[in-house]
């Protein structure tokens, strides 16, 4: 690698992955340790003034935008005015900056999957404020590429797998929909989407953009849970057997999480050559380093 790469958020679950799997290709990033208050367009400034790297990768916020329970409005709103910044500090020192961002930006309306030729149509707080630093990022840093991911699965204890295995040791009845279809993305797999996007505008290939990561195989949230549990078994022992079916249309979130969430993944396929990974097949191991840490 060519590039001297900055990764902000090196700390948290995609973060640590993405080190992990850039160590055994002897790949290795800047990874600041964040103000005690997190990053600020002041604190921002400083950094890109004094290191200067060749490429960003901004997951300082992953958590609240992947994995966080609730949403916290402040706590967004001074993240959407941080990466306008950090976009258009980018553009003034030449630095190419990839930003992750998400279905959730389209309204789940169609039952098609959603290409990056959709117009985006957040239902939910943040989803629009993904959408928001979006656009932000385009207008500044022309030298960009945003990846929208499907579902991301982690092995943080408190993000969305977390919450689930919880909930599964100790509640007797687990509400699943069965008509809510996403593309489940472990944590693994969606770093090494990221190092090969990152690898190929190493090469100064000009690929800027917006594109599409989703796991192969769409399934529903409910067939997502049943695989989960059948392999989480190995692990620890439940009080539900199975997850039982509901309606998206009951689910205490659907006012806000898209009910078909299917990525067309045909542009990131064609431009970087990046297939897409089974879903099923990055389970064992992100469910064996999630027990490990709990």
């Amino acid at each position: 690698m060519h590039m001297r790469l900055m990764l902000l958020g090196g700390g948290n679950a995609l973060g640590q992955a993405l080190i992990r799997l850039g160590a055994e290709e002897n790949i290795g990033f800047l990874a600041p340790r964040p103000p005690d208050q997190g990053w600020d367009a002041a604190s921002l400034t400083q950094l890109l003034d004094d290191t200067r790297p060749d490429a960003l990768i901004n997951l300082a916020f992953y958590f609240d935008w992947f994995q966080r329970a609730d949403v916290d409005v402040a706590r967004l709103e001074t993240q959407e005015r941080a990466v306008e910044r950090l976009a258009e500090l980018c553009q003034y020192h030449q630095i190419l900056l990839l930003q992750p961002s998400s279905y959730q930006v389209f309204d789940g309306a169609r039952a098609t999957a959603y290409s990056e030729k959709d117009e985006p149509q957040p239902l939910g707080l943040r989803g629009q404020a993904l959408w928001r630093i979006e656009q932000s990022v385009r207008a500044a840093c022309p030298r960009h590429v945003l990846l929208r991911f499907g579902w991301l699965l982690d092995d943080s204890k408190d993000g969305i797998l977390g919450r689930f295995l919880a909930a599964a040791q100790t509640r007797e009845e687990l509400l699943l929909a069965d008509d809510r279809r996403g593309n489940p993305c472990p944590v693994d797999d969606v770093a090494r989407v990221m190092l090969s996007v990152l690898k190929q505008l190493d090469c100064a290939a000009p690929l800027w953009g917006t594109y599409h990561y989703g796991a192969h195989e769409a399934t529903t949230a409910l067939t997502l849970g049943q695989a989960v549990l059948a392999e989480a078994r190995a692990f620890r022992s439940f009080t539900v057997n199975e997850p039982t079916a509901q309606a998206h249309a009951a689910c205490a979130d659907a006012a806000d999480e898209p009910q078909h969430a299917v990525l067309a993944c045909r542009k990131i396929l064609n431009t970087f050559g990046i297939k897409p990974r089974a879903w099923r097949s990055g389970l064992p191991s992100l469910l064996d380093r999630f027990y490990r840490h709990v």
